[in-house]
């Protein structure tokens, strides 16, 4: 068992750890729990009652968070012909060129998203080994494989804080809201966009108890058990 430092140990003291908290609360307690120098991450971890094993249970989906991840996004884009230019003018750091392409496939992974056309997906297969792996693979699902005319949108969307989430094979999601220096109210409205997003996300063909368990930590801090009905239900305020 790892044993804590006690940074962490004086932090999780302000933690109630049998209590379940009102989201407002547990954004509050999120920033005054963060233990690291640098400015951490926000996360919400979420159990669901989904069996991913099959297939009509899968979970996963994109959303914009109002306020971003407060990171630079850095995107490559598997474009030809005219997606090269549209790709460049909506903002993408990267053009996958066979010259780029090569890069890649000597292991160079120097980005955080990518965006392809449908036309491009035979030359994409071919890097499924290295980008797979790193959640860095285009999927239609995900839509981040769309024609030239959906580019501008999906670039700038990916820019501003479009997020993917996926449920894991243990049934959870793991999800970053933001980081720690945002204002609470900044926190609070991605959390809510999130928890929107998942109940929009919920399968037909999942039973019972959808969202089951909702935490807030971030980076090497407590987590913070949120009242999973509360979250459901959050709203933004002023």
């Amino acid at each position: 068992m790892a044993k804590h430092g006690k940074k962490y140990l004086d932090a999780l003291k302000k933690v109630d750890e049998a209590h379940w908290y009102d989201p407002k609360e547990a954004v509050a307690l999120v920033k005054q729990t963060s233990i690291t120098k640098f400015d951490g991450t926000v996360e919400v971890h979420m159990r669901l009652g989904v069996d991913p094993r099959h297939a009509d249970q899968q979970v996963r989906d994109v959303v914009v968070l109002p306020h971003g991840l407060g990171k630079t996004v850095r995107i490559l884009a598997f474009v030809q012909g005219e997606g090269v230019a549209l790709a460049r003018e909506a903002g993408a750091d990267y053009i996958a060129d066979d010259e780029m392409i090569a890069k890649i496939q000597g292991g160079w992974t120097d980005f955080d998203v990518t965006i392809a056309t449908p036309d491009m997906m035979g030359k994409v297969g071919r890097l499924g080994r290295i980008l797979g792996p790193r959640g860095l693979m285009p999927n239609p699902k995900a839509g981040t494989v769309v024609p030239n005319e959906d580019l501008r949108r999906v670039i700038e969307e990916a820019k501003a804080g479009r997020v993917e989430f996926r449920v894991d094979k243990t049934s959870n999601l793991h999800v970053p809201i933001g980081k720690v220096s945002f204002e609470e109210k900044k926190l609070y409205e991605n959390f809510a966009a999130l928890m929107d997003a998942v109940k929009k996300a919920r399968p037909a063909a999942a039973k019972g108890t959808y969202i089951k368990r909702v935490t807030l930590t971030s980076t090497m801090g407590p987590g913070i058990k949120v009242d999973s009905n509360l979250a459901q239900s959050m709203a933004v305020f002023e």
